[in-house]
């Protein structure tokens, strides 16, 4: 079924499209364009991906609003970064089986690109762009709610584990209007082969938080975890 079947992947959305051309563009990878150029026309998701990732947050956000009219933007942010990760967007396209109807290159291919998540991700933002454009608004929303936002309950999501502290963190100063983080290294200890690292992350010049690692990025993760841990108490 790889790279086909895109009848049942229509049964599965629930959609059958007026522009079959908009699904496949949805479903094909880069690598497949640069290995078919004597395809004539041929085109990938990119552009597809740009539109979708607007028009998913448009709808999460306008689904916490409304269902949740008394949280504070810092706690908005903190939900809608989870509901439109990449984790979280991954999830969501293993659900549907999406990786068997991607059009790939044949390198992407022998690397599992049907199961790589940043692709994956991406190929669920440029279906939702699909759904809008041969569908409407309403298509897309329905694809948004049952795919997206029904796998994981808005106030549960709040607590589901983040990994990508430092997105994290960059995105809910983008929400209540404060500078981007900003990293540090303020001390390296230990010999070369156990060597620990303190790394301090600020916003702005109120808000700082630091923390030690066996790595730079895992000192900076803890960091942006705790700073954001901060964010959250002030802004909720």
């Amino acid at each position: 079924m790889a790279g086909g079947g895109q009848g049942e992947l229509e049964r599965i959305l629930g959609h059958q499209f007026a522009n079959r051309e908009l699904l496949s563009r949805a479903l094909t990878h880069k690598s497949r364009v640069r290995e078919s150029a004597a395809e004539e026309g041929q085109s990938d998701n990119e552009q597809l991906e740009f539109l979708g990732d607007s028009i998913l947050g448009f709808f999460i956000t306008d689904a916490l609003v409304r269902e949740h009219p008394d949280w504070s933007e810092g706690r908005l942010s903190r939900v809608k970064a989870h509901l439109v990760s990449a984790v979280h967007l991954y999830d969501a396209a293993q659900t549907l089986g999406l990786g068997e109807y991607l059009l790939l290159g044949r390198g992407e291919e022998m690397s599992g690109g049907r199961m790589k998540r940043a692709l994956l991700a991406d190929a669920v933002e440029a279906l939702i762009a699909a759904l809008y454009l041969d569908g409407g608004i309403e298509t897309a929303r329905a694809f948004v709610r049952e795919h997206i936002l029904a796998s994981s309950s808005l106030a549960g999501a709040e607590t589901e584990a983040v990994t990508d502290y430092k997105s994290a963190l960059q995105d809910m100063a983008r929400a209540l209007k404060l500078p981007m983080p900003k990293y540090s290294i303020v001390e390296e200890r230990g010999p070369e082969h156990a060597k620990t690292f303190l790394v301090e992350v600020t916003v702005g010049e109120q808000w700082s938080g630091s923390a030690e690692g066996y790595s730079k990025k895992s000192a900076g993760q803890q960091a942006a975890r705790h700073l954001l841990d901060q964010l959250t108490e002030w802004g909720g």
